[in-house]
């Protein structure tokens, strides 16, 4: 099966690409890397792979071997572009985060939303993550203009968790950890009809994180054919969710 995976051209979480990446190619699938100009070869938060502040808060070591395993690869030479996608070609659609500045190429694209939103209306495995999330509460349903998510339930990246690596970070990184001014989690409960009910912050969590053998850290959304989760440390966990929502998706 084909997954689609639109990404910017930099600054997206290693761990949230790489690890969905290797998941479901070991799998059999096909992972497509979409950029805003075919061709474009992406590269991930620099940050992420060499450690944050004084080398920790990066990605850890086997997201980092990953990531370095689909730098080589051919899908992620061969890039399709935002505009030329024909979302009907695709059996699904992972939506990965990351916070660095970059992301906004991304997040802020009107172009890629409105091939979401086409994605969307075909209700195939939709797979979002983090920051990846906010790209599905700006994107608007061509029926009725309302956002996508405004009746799903849903997690995204927790205020707490960007609060805490921002106040932790800005006095050597600034706003780093501040992709927007309005917090992630703020402006993804905006979107919904019902966020008291909708919106699940799952167990508070600051460093533990789930791993290829150990989900118990890990905390996933599952609404229908939409999953969500909300940071690095569920990759794995939200991962394999999605390969098994995939394979058990009508074809």
């Amino acid at each position: 099966m084909r997954v689609l995976m639109p990404v910017p051209d930099r600054d997206f979480d290693v761990t949230e690409v790489a690890v969905p990446w290797r998941l479901l190619t070991d799998a059999g699938h096909q992972v497509v890397f979409a950029t805003e100009r075919a061709g474009t070869r992406p590269a991930g938060d620099p940050r992420l792979l060499r450690g944050v502040l004084f080398g920790q808060l990066g990605a850890a070591e086997e997201p980092r071997r990953f990531y370095e395993e689909l730098t080589r690869s051919e899908e992620f030479r061969t890039t399709v572009g935002w505009a030329e996608l024909a979302p009907e070609n695709y059996d699904g659609l992972i939506l990965p985060g990351g916070h660095a500045p970059g992301m906004r190429q991304y997040l802020g694209s009107e172009v890629l939303r409105r091939q979401i939103s086409r994605f969307w209306a075909l209700r195939r495995p939709v797979g979002a993550i983090c920051h990846g999330v906010l790209v599905l509460a700006r994107a608007r349903a061509a029926s009725d203009g309302r956002s996508l998510l405004a009746d799903r339930r849903t997690t995204c990246l927790p205020k707490y968790m960007e609060r805490s690596a921002y106040l932790a970070t800005a006095w050597r990184l600034g706003r780093y950890y501040r992709t927007y001014p309005a917090y992630v989690e703020d402006e993804v409960r905006a979107a919904l009809d019902d966020p008291g009910t909708q919106f699940a912050r799952g167990p508070r969590v600051l460093a533990a994180r789930g791993t290829a053998t150990d989900d118990t850290p890990a905390f996933v959304v599952q609404d229908g054919s939409y999953l969500s989760a909300r940071w690095p440390g569920d990759a794995y966990l939200f991962g394999r969710r999605f390969r098994a929502l995939l394979e058990a998706a009508p074809h």
